[in-house]
């Protein structure tokens, strides 16, 4: 039978001291956890001020420099936020959409650099969030998001000679113009006004850092002027179906568009390694 070593633990034990042991955190560490766990789940409210640092240091029985340490990473996780003056102090930072969203960009951004998220898993991702964000647009869109769609139809139906719903047609687009209109961020608006018309905000908070994590990451230059022919015809069916209220057909139709983008992104893809 192996003998306990001075720690009262077997040598054959895992571990180097024989114990299963994790490593303790240090103090700082410990009291963000529980601060950030009551401001996550609703213990201490946006907008709420958190005691003085004098007496969160004697509730958690440590310094003041730990305190003072652990409201630092929580800050830089804009968690919370320090005000100066008489009424100051530190407070719960109240919740925002556009910080959310430039947080999951970097963060989504710097997973993709890293190659620890693919291109196809960005892309799966995509789809599994715009092909429901179209079907709800079908039944959710009032008249004002329906004319936003309509408008983000218009530079890519100037480029191609189709007209958008509603108009004649403009004739062919000139010799390179099909690529200078065919920028991503017109087919993005495109994406977006979906998103909105979906009347679900979180599927827009989440699915923004995506388009733009992907235009980042590649050129749109690459794609021919007859690739982008398809993709304002598959804007327009979108659209027409979004119009006349066809959930079934709006989901169908930017399933399909979204294969094709993938097949784009992927060939690029493959051409930059």
């Amino acid at each position: 039978m192996p003998t306990a070593n001075r720690s009262g633990a077997s040598p054959d034990s895992p571990g180097t001291s024989g114990l299963p042991v994790r490593r303790v955190l240090h103090a700082y560490q410990q009291v963000a956890h529980q601060l950030q766990d009551l401001i996550t789940k609703g213990g201490l409210a946006p907008g709420e001020r958190l005691p003085a640092e004098g007496k969160m240091a004697e509730q958690f029985g440590v310094s003041r420099s730990t305190v003072r340490e652990a409201l630092r990473g929580l800050s830089s996780q804009n968690l919370v936020h320090t005000k100066q003056g008489v009424n100051g102090g530190t407070f719960v930072t109240e919740p925002s959409a556009d910080q959310t969203r430039t947080y999951l960009e970097t963060t989504i951004g710097l997973l993709s650099g890293s190659e620890a998220i693919t291109v196809d898993e960005l892309l799966e991702a995509r789809e599994l969030f715009e092909v429901p964000a179209a079907r709800l647009a079908a039944t959710r869109r009032t008249s004002d998001q329906l004319e936003e769609l309509k408008s983000a139809l218009t530079p890519d139906s100037a480029a191609t000679g189709q007209a958008k719903p509603g108009q004649t047609s403009p004739g062919p687009p000139k010799p390179g113009q099909a690529n200078l209109a065919h920028n991503f961020e017109g087919h993005r608006n495109f994406h977006v006004a979906i998103l909105k018309a979906s009347g679900n905000r979180l599927l827009e908070v989440i699915t923004l850092p995506l388009f733009n994590v992907l235009r980042t990451r590649f050129l749109r230059d690459t794609a021919s002027p007859d690739f982008w022919l398809t993709v304002d015809r598959d804007h327009e069916d979108i659209y027409a179906a979004i119009e006349t209220a066809d959930a079934d057909a709006a989901a169908r139709l930017m399933s399909e568009h979204l294969r094709r983008l993938r097949a784009l992104y992927e060939r690029i893809d493959r051409t930059r390694r």
